[in-house]
C-alpha cells in the first residue's frame, strides 16, 4: 500500500513500475499534504484547495500493461466570473488509465485519426499519482464559477444622441438572417 505519510513523501507521490508486484495489483491512497495542496492551488489558479485525496489500485493489463482505476476527491474555491466572490465546489470523480508499454507516437508527418479514449497514454518509469488527481480535477471543476446570489446585469452605454449598440447588432449572420427570410417569402 502506497501511503503519504510516509518519510519518503516522494516516493508515495510517483510510484516506480518497477517496483510493482508481477501478476497481482497494489492499492494505493494519497491524500495532499500542506506542500502538495500549496503546489495544487499555484498550478490551478484556485483561490483554495483542501481535502484532495486519490484511492485506487493499479493492476497488470496483459503481459506488459497497467490499468489504474481510482476516485479523485478534491474541494476547491474559485472566483465568481460575474462577482468575484469565492465559489466551493466539491469534486468526486472516477479515474482510469491504461498505461502502455509499447507506446509508438506517431511520426508528425503522418495523418492519424483521433480515437476519442482518452485513457491511454504510454508507460514510463513512474506512475504519478499528483499528476492524475490534478488531471481530474481541471477536467471537472467548473469552466465558469458562478456564485448563486451573482446577477449578470447587462449596460448599455452610448455618446448623447447616438444608439448604443445590442448583441443583436454585433451577430455577423443576423442580417443574414433577415435577408432570408425576405428572400423565401
Amino acid at each position: 500500500m502506497v501511503s503519504k505519510k510516509s518519510e519518503a513523501e516522494q516516493q508515495a507521490v510517483r510510484i516506480r513500475v518497477a517496483d510493482l508486484p508481477q501478476g497481482v495489483g497494489q492499492r494505493f491512497d494519497l491524500e495532499f499534504d500542506k506542500k502538495l495542496l500549496a503546489e495544487a492551488k499555484k498550478s490551478l489558479d484556485l483561490l483554495k484547495i483542501s481535502k484532495v485525496r486519490i484511492v485506487g489500485d493499479i493492476r497488470p493489463e496483459g503481459r506488459n500493461n497497467w490499468m489504474l482505476t481510482a476516485e479523485v476527491g478534491a474541494t476547491i474555491t474559485q472566483s465568481c466570473v460575474v462577482s468575484l466572490k469565492p465559489v466551493k465546489t466539491r469534486l468526486d470523480e472516477f479515474a482510469e488509465r491504461h498505461f502502455i508499454a509499447d507506446w509508438h507516437e506517431p511520426e508528425s508527418d503522418t495523418e492519424i485519426e483521433m480515437d476519442n479514449n482518452d485513457t491511454h497514454e504510454p508507460l514510463g518509469e513512474f506512475i504519478d499519482l499528483e499528476q492524475i488527481a490534478l488531471e481530474v480535477i481541471v477536467l471537472n471543476m467548473p469552466v465558469y464559477p458562478r456564485a448563486k446570489d451573482a446577477l449578470l446585469i447587462t449596460g448599455q452605454f452610448s455618446a448623447p444622441g447616438i444608439a448604443p449598440l445590442t448583441d443583436e447588432d454585433v451577430k455577423p449572420f443576423a442580417s443574414l438572417a433577415g435577408l432570408k427570410e425576405k428572400l423565401e417569402q
